[in-house]
């Protein structure tokens, strides 16, 4: 199965979560078959009325302060 979707593609989860921050572009963060996409939720209910496995990414603050990436998965 070929789905196109609108996103912008990036090779790390940092790059792409300070993109989609930075920018105001997009509803969020996925990772995808080992890349990171900045795209809108449009795309990604699509992507998971397909039936394709992804995971949303965001950045979170840890109660001492310290940033982890994480990845919440999509069917």
């Amino acid at each position: 199965m070929t789905i196109t979707f609108e996103v912008i593609e990036f090779d790390n989860a940092g790059d792409a979560i300070q993109h989609y921050e930075a920018s105001g572009y997009g509803d969020g963060v996925i990772a995808l078959d080992a890349k990171y996409y900045v795209t809108k939720r449009a795309e990604t209910d699509r992507l998971a009325e397909a039936g394709i496995e992804f995971a949303y990414v965001f950045d979170h603050e840890m109660p001492d302060g310290e940033h982890r990436i994480m990845t919440v998965p999509v069917n």
